[in-house]
């Protein structure tokens, strides 16, 4: 299912220029596509994989997984572990066309949109989780960034969480993605509940690091100026309803996770 639609709300909330948008989605798209061309599978892959899966699952318990909806999600990858999770309801939106055909490939139960996350098709309160992995970082554009940081809320149930998984720091490599901190991240979720936890040994060293001593790779991450990414969870404290908030942080720093590029 493609996303054309408008949201009714677009013109009331948000001021930014439509236009401006397109051109946004547009260079997302062509970035998207260069990397398909550029990039192969690496090696550490799986190991930054089973990282990030090991850390958002331990982030998310005891928290009820079954809807969620992960924001830019690929061609399923993230939506066949919350299905390995226990998830009875996925439902995921991508912008690349190849990408979402994939995901309907990879999870055919899934309900999967063609079309960009500042217009979710789906109505208010309907998830229990709101993921995204490594997104955010690819928009450079602020109000394209807060439309859809607002559109997750709005889906989101009353007891939900949003799952946060994207780089803290810039790709000097790529000037196409930028790194988002928690003061940035504190202003696209204003009036919630964020914990962070910065992760993943920085790609460029891990590279060389993992695949000759993954020992060693865990002992470097353990320094936190060369862990990238953050990993959190952020709740709208007016909808606490089940003590979240007052619980302790139930995960450490946990070791690592994707590629870098």
């Amino acid at each position: 299912m493609r996303n054309d639609h408008a949201h009714p709300s677009d013109n009331s909330i948000f001021s930014g220029s439509n236009e401006r948008i397109s051109v946004e989605l547009k260079r997302i798209e062509d970035e998207y596509a260069r990397r398909a061309r550029v990039l192969s599978h690496l090696p550490i892959q799986d190991y930054y994989y089973s990282q990030v899966v090991r850390a958002a699952t331990e982030a998310l318990q005891p928290k009820s997984a079954r809807s969620v909806l992960d924001v830019g999600c690929g061609d399923g990858t993230w939506l066949m572990v919350f299905r390995q999770l226990g998830a009875r309801k996925l439902a995921g939106i991508e912008l690349n066309d190849e990408r979402c055909s994939r995901a309907r490939r990879n999870v055919p139960e899934a309900e999967l949109v063609c079309g960009s996350a500042h217009h979710l098709p789906w109505p208010d309160a309907s998830f229990d989780i709101v993921s995204q992995f490594v997104m955010f970082t690819s928009i450079l554009d602020w109000n394209l960034k807060q439309r859809i940081a607002t559109e997750m809320l709005r889906v989101l149930k009353p007891s939900g969480v949003i799952l946060w998984y994207d780089f803290r720091v810039n790709n000097p490599r790529n000037r196409q993605v930028r790194g988002i901190g928690k003061t940035e991240i504190d202003s696209l979720f204003p009036s919630c509940d964020i914990r962070l936890h910065s992760l993943i040994l920085a790609p460029p060293l891990a590279s060389i690091v993992v695949p000759r001593s993954p020992r060693l790779a865990s002992v470097l991450e353990r320094v936190p100026f060369l862990r990238t990414h953050y990993l959190g969870l952020i709740k709208p404290l007016a909808r606490e309803a089940d003590g979240w908030k007052r619980r302790p942080d139930r995960f450490a720093p946990p070791p690592s996770a994707m590629a870098f590029y």
